[in-house]
């Protein structure tokens, strides 16, 4: 994702030349916890992305899905909706009763996601992580198994490829769907 420092400023690590981002590639590689993912949307030249399943916490049933940076033609698409929810499907199927979401407070774009995707917010850790030598404070979001049952058919429903025009365009936003889902919960702006 040469180009695009800016994807790096909330997370522990990077921006990256090549050569940098390929020795960083080659050290998370085959790691358990994080369980790295490479993002490449079908017809695409590359990787688009990268995301975790991280903190795996079998005694507490619950895993977090992390480390998420998506190239700007990634972000806010079908595809990455859709990876979302394939991952999702599968905590959710392998019997995961808890799903989280955590993203540096700062991070606005990652909050209106979470949510976006039916995260509930639950707080605020202040002070959470030193991250590039300045505090961190963590946002923490949560889907449970209950919610998945709510929002599985909403992501079918929204992934329908007949509700896209010719252009691969959505005409009703997800957050519209997810929206009366999280009605009632704390709101992250």
């Amino acid at each position: 994702m040469a180009g695009h420092d800016a994807l790096w400023d909330y997370m522990p690590y990077g921006p990256f030349d090549a050569a940098g981002h390929a020795d960083w590639v080659a050290a998370v590689a085959g790691r358990d916890d994080p369980m790295f993912f490479a993002l490449t949307p079908r017809g695409a030249a590359g990787p688009a992305g990268v995301m975790s399943l991280m903190r795996i916490a079998p005694e507490a049933g619950s895993i977090e899905v992390g480390h998420i940076c998506l190239a700007p033609s990634l972000q806010r698409t079908a595809a990455a909706t859709e990876v979302l929810a394939l991952l999702a499907a599968r905590v959710f199927a392998e019997g995961w009763r808890r799903f989280e979401w955590k993203c540096d407070a700062l991070n606005l774009a990652s909050r209106r996601a979470a949510q976006r995707f039916g995260f509930s917010y639950e707080g605020t850790f202040r002070q959470a992580a030193v991250v590039k030598g300045r505090n961190r404070d963590t946002a923490w979001f949560a889907m449970t198994d209950g919610d998945w049952r709510i929002l599985a058919p909403v992501f079918r429903h929204w992934l329908d490829p007949a509700g896209f025009d010719a252009a691969g365009r959505r005409a009703q936003r997800l957050s519209a769907l997810t929206a009366p889902f999280l009605a009632g919960r704390d709101p992250v702006l």
